[in-house]
């Protein structure tokens, strides 16, 4: 067994948003939860079930609903349910939406340089051995090419430092850079 990850290192975009960093992210948002996970937050991806079962949910886990439907983000805020609208048509556009409103604790985190969160199904990673654990898990082309790996506590899909990695890391840049201008 791995050691677990923490979501530790920031990229610089420390904002606070609400209270929590725990999310709840209707079914318009599902690329932008699979980022915030990415990024090291809790964030649950609600893609089916009526508004009222979504509102619930964050009510009782305690977690900002994330939405892009305005009808939800009002009845959400009448009913005194933490909510952010989020505006735009790209994650980019919509993590800049996210930051605008968030204040200054909202952070965009990596683990010791790797992902905290599974992106398909928001368990924890732990860093996994190469030679051990990942040889039976990621294709041998990747084997010999990468060192690091993390594993799903939850769900066991493995991870890489790849081409996806580099992309994140530059969406991460380019968010920090325009937030601090």
């Amino acid at each position: 067994m791995g050691r677990r990850l923490r979501a530790s290192q920031t990229f610089g975009l420390d904002r606070p948003l609400v209270s929590s960093n725990v999310f709840v992210a209707d079914a318009m948002l599902g690329s932008l939860a699979r980022k915030l996970r990415i990024f090291g937050f809790d964030t649950i991806y609600f893609k089916e079930g009526s508004d009222f079962e979504l509102e619930a949910l964050a009510k009782r886990e305690k977690r900002v609903i994330l939405t892009s439907d305005r009808f939800l983000f009002e009845h959400a805020q009448r009913k005194r349910v933490k909510a952010l609208f989020v505006e735009g048509r790209t994650d980019r556009a919509r993590l800049l939406s996210l930051l605008g409103q968030a204040g200054p604790r909202l952070g965009m985190r990596i683990a010791n340089g790797g992902a905290s969160r599974c992106a398909v199904c928001n368990g924890e990673l732990e860093v996994i051995n190469k030679r051990g654990t990942a040889a039976g898990q990621v294709p041998a082309k990747v084997l010999a090419r990468h060192r690091l790996f993390y594993r799903c506590t939850s769900c066991s899909r493995s991870y890489w430092r790849g081409k996806h990695w580099e992309r994140l890391r530059r969406l991460s840049y380019s968010l920090k850079r325009k937030d601090l201008t």
